[in-house]
């Protein structure tokens, strides 16, 4: 085993049990405790985290409203970046004092095994070597934790499951978040022309310095949703787009079918502004659907196509190789570099799910331990 030095305590913010909603379970369900971080097994890898991302899935697992249930107590925090303080002798690839990534899908609480309580929200974590890797081109910390949950979903959705071609134009709403700012890179990567919305005329702002060819506020004055498919037929000489990848849900998606073209493609990404479809404290059953009106799909001839990335790669891993391959390479070579608006302190955990919650962050959110 090859250690720098004795391996010391830390903290880590561990949920206790899941909550009604998710601002339930930053009230009540969460807190930052002490943890006395252990030695390595044979195939294991000791991080220091220096960056943890902070995700809508990290609010949602907390209540349970997410596809997949971490089982309490476990410490939040899909991705996270850091060095490496002590590896197991079977360790190779990696050693004492290298920067990398965690994978979520093998370590973390969204994965499947042993390591599903190691989340990012810590001082340190212990994670299978599998999941550990060098990071990829010049990114830092902050970079490196908001780049494979977010570019693996955007390839899943907008090139797996859409087949964007160039000169297509995409529709993407939530265009400010982690993965809309990310698919809107990935849809400029592959040539497309990217109208993006949002409710945000300041955030928007950097969605277009990040690359959108337009962007489209879609709040109203009353702070509900205004009707937009005037601004999209506008922007497409009438035509309308032939690709929709919504990840908003609600009452977004009615108007957004009234934007297409005869034949597009709609890729269902998520339900931001529904979390509450399914009921808090993990129970199962949808006590609200969202819907979709039939008689539009057929009369616009649409390809509605569901997009869960991680549901995916459960049912066939094989799924995951080229995407993961993809995604390496724009990151080794400069292509993509995520965004993040907002960085926390460990001991301001609350604040910053809050601020993710709210919807104040644009792309990434960050914990430093």
């Amino acid at each position: 085993m090859h250690i720098v030095r004795a391996m010391p305590s830390g903290l880590k913010v561990v949920v206790s049990e899941l909550a009604d909603s998710p601002s339930d379970a930053i009230d009540r369900a969460m807190s930052l405790v002490p943890m006395e971080v252990p030695g390595p097994g044979p195939s294991e890898v000791v991080i220091a985290i220096a960056s943890a991302s902070v995700g809508w899935v990290d609010l949602i697992m907390s209540s349970g409203q997410y596809q997949h249930m971490a089982k309490p107590p476990y410490t939040p925090g899909l991705e996270y970046a850091g060095v490496v303080t002590a590896t197991g002798d079977q360790v190779e690839h990696v050693r004492v004092g290298d920067r990398v990534l965690v994978d979520g899908f093998l370590a973390g609480p969204r994965s499947l095994g042993a390591y599903q309580g190691y989340g990012g929200f810590a001082t340190h974590a212990v994670a299978p070597a599998a999941a550990v890797h060098p990071i990829p081109g010049t990114l830092s910390f902050d970079q490196a934790c908001n780049l494979l949950g977010n570019y693996e979903t955007a390839y899943h959705c907008l090139i797996a499951r859409g087949q964007i071609q160039p000169g297509e134009t995409v529709l993407i709403h939530g265009a400010s978040g982690s993965t809309g700012l990310a698919m809107v890179h990935v849809a400029k990567l592959r040539g497309a022309t990217v109208i993006a919305t949002g409710r945000s005329d300041a955030k928007l702002a950097v969605v277009k310095a990040e690359g959108a060819d337009h962007v489209v506020n879609v709040r109203a004055e009353d702070g509900g949703q205004r009707q937009f498919r005037d601004d999209i037929k506008a922007l497409t000489g009438g035509r309308g787009v032939d690709v929709v990848a919504d990840g908003v849900g609600g009452d977004i998606s009615l108007e957004s079918l009234r934007c297409v073209r005869f034949g597009a493609r709609y890729l269902i990404v998520g339900w931001a502004s529904t979390p509450a479809v399914a009921p808090g404290r993990g129970q199962r059953g949808v006590q609200a659907a969202n819907t979709l009106p039939t008689n539009l799909i057929m009369m616009k001839g649409l390809d509605v196509l569901g997009c869960p990335a991680a549901i995916t790669v459960q049912h066939d891993p094989r799924k995951r190789v080229e995407r993961f391959a993809e995604v390496w390479r724009w990151a080794e070579n400069g292509l993509v570099r995520p965004h993040v608006s907002h960085q926390f302190a460990l001991a301001d955990f609350k604040d910053a799910l809050r601020a993710k919650l709210r919807g104040d962050v644009i792309g990434g959110c960050v914990l430093h331990p």
